[in-house]
């Protein structure tokens, strides 16, 4: 385990791959931490530098913050600048991927190509993020957990026993690290920031995502000019979990296409 300081506190890593080598960065989505690649990163191109974090308020990481975007790209860039060393290609899941979009926009310096998966520009709408605030602050994540699942995985994954460990992930995130999230999605729209963006993108569907439907993550795709965009067929809102393998197919050659200058 490594921890980077943070004003609010630490901040939760994990490095793997040799120093100096080009460094590709990992955003988790909402109630999720590090663990949530496992499964892809054995089949991601050997010889480049992984790194993982859990958001502020997950995972291990402190509480603090969150409730902007803003907070989750200070996070991010300060891990580029500090443990990469250096411009990254930036692999965002769900808010990671909104937490990307924010960084490339602001500091292009830092991202030389991005991977989306999941995501859109803006996700949910503020009605919808504040009911889910409301439903946690009465019940706790226990009280949404069967709701999420079902948003989040297709329902052969649901049949499975692997199942209970991301409903335990999910209900044991801090309250107030996922209420603080939920605000910062409530708030966030890149629309205009991410049409302007210019720089190598590959964006990922599931075509059984019920949190970010495919539709609206290709509408994010259609904004970018020259972005790759594809659906997995099967995949609910985390294909990084529920098929590696496909999902892994079209990051690999991907960051062997852009992971040198």
């Amino acid at each position: 385990m490594q921890a980077l300081t943070r004003p609010f506190g630490a901040l939760h890593l994990q490095v793997d791959g040799p120093v100096g080598a080009p460094a590709v960065i990992f955003a988790n989505s909402l109630g999720t931490d590090l663990r949530l690649w496992d499964r892809v990163l054995p089949l991601l191109p050997q010889g480049l530098r992984y790194i993982r974090y859990d958001k502020r308020g997950h995972g291990l990481s402190s509480l603090g913050g969150g409730a902007v975007i803003d907070d989750h790209a200070e996070d991010a860039i300060a891990v580029i600048e500090e443990v990469a060393g250096g411009p990254v290609i930036f692999v965002g899941l769900s808010i990671g991927g909104l937490i990307g979009q924010v960084v490339a926009s602001r500091r292009p310096d830092l991202v030389r190509a991005m991977v989306l998966s999941n995501t859109a520009a803006k996700l949910g709408t503020a009605d919808s993020w504040q009911a889910r605030i409301d439903a946690v602050e009465a019940g706790g994540l226990d009280s949404i957990a069967d709701a999420v699942m079902e948003r989040w995985f297709a329902p052969a994954f649901r049949a499975t026993p692997d199942l209970a460990l991301w409903c335990a992930m999910m209900a044991r995130t801090p309250a107030k690290g996922y209420i603080a999230a939920c605000q910062a999605l409530a708030d966030a729209d890149q629309t205009e920031a991410t049409r302007a963006l210019r720089l190598p993108v590959l964006v990922i569907a599931g075509s059984e995502d019920g949190a970010s439907p495919a539709a609206v993550v290709k509408a994010t795709a259609d904004l970018i000019p020259g972005a790759a965009f594809h659906e997995i067929p099967g995949a609910g809102h985390l294909p990084c979990v529920e098929a590696p393998a496909e999902w892994a197919a079209l990051v690999a050659p991907f960051l062997k296409d852009h992971s040198h200058v």
